[in-house]
């Protein structure tokens, strides 16, 4: 089974991208969602969490996820910190996940493959590209934050020339481009990739 995984800044579009992926039948795991998923669920990371943060960064089982992202996006260490008791955990349940999967190629999105080194995992790395105006307007309506925080979260992450450089294809998704045709495209050479 082909390992692709899909990568971009945020507001990129990853997720757009992946739906259409989900839409030909092909399973996408979503490390963003999985890292919440046991954020709330998974024992060992709660407490690790609580140890790092404090007890009352939970509510029951919920972290509160605003003043985590205020606590890291400030503190280099404070983040490293939290991806470590984090990332190890969804690379664990990814790998369960994979193993599950009957497909000709499974697709893994995340934001930070080549930060987090995981890209080494992967046989096929795609980027999805948009400028970054387009980007930080789609971020602001999305999650309903100030552009400062977009611009925030964008200069804690590679940029995105960097990543694009370090993927096998891109899919340029600004808003002019059609994306269905590059993914129509794309599916038909991992089908034959993976075969």
């Amino acid at each position: 089974m082909l390992k692709v995984g899909i990568t971009g800044g945020i507001g990129s579009g990853k997720s757009v991208v992946c739906q259409v992926f989900k839409t030909l039948g092909i399973p996408v795991f979503n490390a963003d969602e999985a890292a919440r998923h046991l954020m709330e669920n998974d024992a060992q990371v709660i407490t690790a969490i609580k140890k790092l943060f404090g007890e009352n960064i939970y509510a029951g089982n919920v972290p509160n996820r605003e003043k985590i992202a205020q606590l890291v996006f400030n503190d280099a260490s404070l983040l490293q910190k939290l991806n470590d008791i984090v990332h190890p955990a969804v690379a664990a349940f990814g790998h369960q996940w994979m193993q599950q999967q009957q497909s000709p190629y499974i697709i893994k999105e995340a934001a930070i493959f080549f930060e987090s080194g995981t890209n080494k995992e992967m046989d096929v790395m795609i980027g999805v590209y948009a400028p970054v105006e387009v980007r930080i307007q789609r971020a602001i309506s999305r999650d309903n934050i100030s552009a400062e925080k977009v611009q925030s979260r964008i200069a804690n992450q590679m940029s995105d020339e960097e990543k694009m450089k370090l993927c096998d294809y891109v899919i340029t998704n600004d808003g002019n481009a059609a994306i269905l045709p590059q993914i129509m495209a794309l599916h038909q050479t991992l089908l034959s990739k993976a075969h």
